[in-house]
């Protein structure tokens, strides 16, 4: 494909639309990620951990296809988000605005990378697609999407410091994510059939209210072990 013609162009219009549509759950994962932090910190961890993702997003992309077809991937990948969720939740204490463990930037990045790799597996089809097997081009549409990410995810730190309830539903909608992944897992199909829309939705909700109620649970725990 020409870089001159047309189509060119708006298939890279194409996979900047997509990216950035579809890039809304990573900058939830990556404000939540960076926001315990110090505060000169967290610019550094959003950048490195959105640059970094970007990366990993664009070597993800050309193998998506077969790797989607693989029994059993969306099932780990969604128990794996569980529990990054539930741990960006039980890390959480709204009683204490800036409580937050210490972490490092290197923490925070792989936390950012892990759930990323994760959430990835279905965005990054859309992606490929619309790259109609063109490398450059699809190089080219992800790395233009690097600057939106970081936008958004440091918009939504900004927003999580003066109202936490949202750090709430950031762990929500990766617990919601899970759920919906795991259920389309070709193992899953196997054994059951393709499920109708509405179980996929509700098992969305069963892994967001996991997520929430075992968040709550662990951050009860720890308060009583922090008076001691």
């Amino acid at each position: 494909m020409d870089i001159s013609s047309p189509a060119f162009w708006a298939a890279l219009g194409s996979i900047i639309l997509a990216n950035v549509l579809l890039s809304g759950d990573n900058a939830v994962v990556i404000a939540m990620a960076a926001r315990g932090l110090p505060a000169h910190q967290q610019k550094k961890a959003i950048l490195f951990g959105s640059a970094a993702a970007i990366v990993m997003r664009i070597v993800l992309t050309l193998i998506a296809v077969k790797m989607l077809t693989l029994p059993y991937l969306k099932l780990v990948g969604g128990l794996l988000l569980l529990w990054i969720g539930t741990n960006l939740m039980a890390d959480d204490d709204a009683d204490h605005e800036h409580a937050h463990k210490p972490v490092g930037i290197a923490t925070a990045v792989r936390t950012i990378l892990t759930a990323d790799l994760v959430m990835s597996l279905d965005n990054v089809l859309a992606v490929a697609a619309a790259a109609r097997g063109n490398t450059v081009l699809l190089v080219v549409g992800l790395a233009v999407s690097i600057p939106l990410i970081v936008f958004g995810s440091t918009m939504l730190l900004k927003v999580m410091e003066r109202f936490p309830v949202i750090i709430t539903a950031g762990a929500a909608l990766l617990g919601w994510l899970a759920g919906e992944m795991m259920l389309t897992d070709p193992a899953v199909h196997a054994w059951f059939g393709t499920p109708a829309e509405t179980m996929v939705r509700g098992a969305g909700l069963v892994g967001a209210l996991l997520v929430v109620s075992i968040g709550k649970w662990l951050q009860g725990r720890a308060k009583p072990a922090e008076k001691l």
